[in-house]
C-alpha cells in the first residue's frame, strides 16, 4: 500500500469589515480612566484605591508593533461604558456568530482549491475562543456548508491551527480521510480586558481557514506537508479562568482573571527561546538548514518576539520578505495569526521554496508545520 501524503491545498480568509486604530482605542480607554478616577476620587486620594494610569498610541505600538485591528462589534468595544463586544443574541435555529465567520472562510479555501463542500470529509473547529461548549462549533460549520463526515472542536489556544493541521495530516496518512477543514474563527476582543493598560490593545478578530488534502486529489498549486511538530510546556503565565462553572462577566468587579491575563515579560523570555529551538531542531530533523528558509510564518502576537526567534533560527535579523507581519493590521488573532501571515505572503514563493508555518503561546502550547511548494 503506498503511502498517503498530506499537503495544503489551499488557505481561506474571512476578515471583519469594521476597523479600530489605536488612536480610537486610546480615546475610549483613557475617558473610561478619566472617569474611574473622578468616580474614585476619595478613595485614591486616601490611598485606598490606586489610580488608573493613561494609555497611549505611542506606548501601544512600542509595546506591541499594533496599530489596528478588525473586529466583529465596533460601538460597544469603544463605548467606555461597555467596552466588550455585544449583539442580539440569535435563536438556535439561526447559525452562530462564531459559524457565520468559520463558514465564509471555509468557502474561501474552497474556492481557492477548486473544491465542492461535498468533497471533505471532516472540519476541525481549532482555535482559542469557542462559543458555548456544545454542539461543537465543527459540527455546526460542517452542517452549513453541507458536508456529510464528522467535525469536532478542538482548543490548545494560539497554537490551535498548527495542531489541528497536524491533526488533519494524520487523519489523511491514517486512511480516515482525503480532504479535512481546519476552521480557526475567532472573536478575541471577547475574551479581552480592555480595561487593562497592558493588554487593552492586543486582541482583534478574524477567522482562518486550511484546507489539508491527499496530495493526489490537491490541486497542482499546492504545499507539500514535509513535517509537523507539537509541544506543551505547563505554565500560568497566560491564563483564562472563565468557564461555565462561572458565570462571571467583564463588568464583574473583582474578577480579571476570568478574561485574559500574562504574566508578559515572563512569557517572552520563556517561549522565545523554547520556540526558536523547536523550529532548528524540526527543521534539522527533516535534513533542513534553518538559516536557509525561505520565509517564516510566526504567530502574530509581539514583533518582539517574532523579531527574536527569526534571528535565533535564521542566523540573521530577518527582513519583512523573511519573516512577514500582519500584526500591525490584524492585532493578536490567537490560532489564526500564523496562517494569516500565510495566506497573505505565500503566492510569491516559487516552486521548491521552503518554509515554517509556526504559533506558540498559552500552555505554553507551540507547533510548526514546515511546508514546501510543490513544482
Amino acid at each position: 500500500m503506498s503511502e498517503i501524503i498530506p499537503v495544503i491545498s489551499a488557505t481561506g480568509l474571512y476578515t471583519p469589515p469594521e476597523i479600530v486604530t489605536n488612536e480610537e482605542l486610546v480615546e475610549s480607554f483613557n475617558t473610561y480612566v478619566e472617569r474611574f478616577n473622578q468616580r474614585h476620587a476619595a478613595e485614591i486620594e486616601a490611598g485606598e484605591v490606586a489610580a488608573l494610569a493613561p494609555s497611549s498610541v505611542e506606548f501601544i505600538e512600542k509595546a506591541s508593533g499594533i496599530k489596528a485591528r478588525h473586529v466583529m462589534s465596533k460601538a460597544p468595544l469603544l463605548d467606555p461604558e461597555i467596552m466588550a463586544p455585544r449583539w442580539a443574541e440569535r435563536p438556535d435555529e439561526e447559525l452562530s456568530v462564531l459559524a457565520e465567520m468559520g463558514v465564509k472562510a471555509a468557502r474561501d479555501a474552497l474556492e481557492r482549491a477548486g473544491r465542492d463542500a461535498a468533497d471533505v470529509d471532516a472540519v476541525l473547529c481549532a482555535c482559542s475562543n469557542m462559543q458555548r461548549p456544545y454542539p461543537a462549533m465543527a459540527i455546526e460549520i460542517q452542517h452549513a456548508l453541507g458536508i456529510e463526515g464528522f467535525g469536532f472542536d478542538m482548543n490548545v489556544a494560539c497554537s490551535s491551527a498548527t495542531f489541528g493541521i497536524q491533526t488533519a495530516a494524520d487523519f489523511i496518512r491514517a486512511g480516515h480521510a482525503r480532504s479535512v477543514l481546519v476552521v480557526s474563527p475567532e472573536i478575541c476582543t471577547g475574551h479581552n480586558n480592555m480595561r487593562n493598560r497592558d493588554s487593552h490593545f492586543i486582541f482583534g478578530d478574524v477567522a482562518t481557514a486550511v484546507l489539508v488534502e491527499a496530495k493526489d486529489i490537491a490541486p497542482a498549486q499546492h504545499w507539500d506537508i514535509l513535517g509537523t511538530r507539537l509541544k506543551t510546556v505547563f505554565s500560568n503565565n497566560i491564563r483564562n479562568n472563565f468557564g461555565f462553572l462561572n458565570c462571571a462577566t467583564p463588568e464583574t468587579i473583582g474578577t480579571p482573571d476570568k478574561l485574559f491575563v500574562q504574566e508578559g515579560r515572563k512569557v517572552f523570555k520563556e517561549v522565545v527561546p523554547m520556540v526558536a529551538a523547536m523550529i532548528v531542531d524540526h527543521a534539522e530533523t527533516l535534513g533542513l538548514d534553518p538559516a536557509a528558509l525561505r520565509r517564516l510564518w510566526l504567530h502574530q502576537a509581539n514583533q518582539g518576539m517574532n523579531r527574536l526567534i527569526a534571528q535565533r533560527v535564521l542566523g540573521h535579523e530577518a527582513n519583512e520578505d523573511e519573516s512577514p507581519t500582519v500584526l500591525d493590521t490584524y492585532g493578536n488573532t490567537s490560532s489564526a495569526g500564523s496562517i494569516i501571515a500565510f495566506h497573505l505572503n505565500s503566492q510569491d514563493l516559487a516552486a521548491g521554496d521552503t518554509g515554517v508555518i509556526c504559533s506558540f503561546g498559552a500552555g505554553y502550547s507551540a507547533g510548526s508545520v514546515f511546508v514546501r511548494k510543490a513544482a
